[in-house]
């Protein structure tokens, strides 16, 4: 499998659905995962390690040395399949290589219960498979992408 997130440091971030609100984080990390085919539980340990200890959060010289664990922030993580999109022809974004909608919704679950076990926290969600409204403050901006084909084991 191939996860891809997009992380992003932010001031807040919120998920509404059908004008409702479904899920708030005050300062921390809004996680976008987009998962392809071929599941493994080593790439989803890999990447919800490198979440939670990503030093993007500013010490108290301004330097970013902190991790979301280090600054008690919150996280909210939102499925994406669009960040799996193939690109390389024509105008029209293909989604052929995301993984279909069972795996997607349970490697999208496993992702959050295993960063949940790695903060002891709860992670915040959106609603899998809805359409949903974004609100956020990035705070820096940072963004941050990750591809567990990058450096998974």
């Amino acid at each position: 499998m191939t996860v891809k997130a997009v992380i992003q440091r932010v001031a807040m971030a919120s998920v509404t659905v059908e004008e409702r609100l479904v899920s708030e984080i005050g300062a921390g990390l809004l996680i976008l995962l987009g998962v392809q085919e071929n599941d493994t539980e080593r790439e989803l340990d890999w990447l919800v390690g490198e979440v939670s200890r990503l030093r993007i959060f500013p010490d108290d010289e301004g330097a970013m040395n902190r991790s979301v664990q280090d600054v008690g922030g919150g996280i909210l993580v939102v499925s994406q399949f669009t960040l799996v999109a193939d690109t390389r022809k024509g105008n029209r974004p293909s989604f052929i290589r995301a993984a279909a909608p069972g795996m997607a919704r349970q490697s999208y679950e496993e992702f959050c219960h295993r960063l949940e076990r790695e903060t002891g926290k709860p992670v915040g969600r959106g609603v899998f498979g809805a359409h949903m409204k974004i609100s956020l403050v990035n705070d820096g901006p940072v963004t941050i992408c990750m591809d567990t084909r990058d450096g998974a084991p």
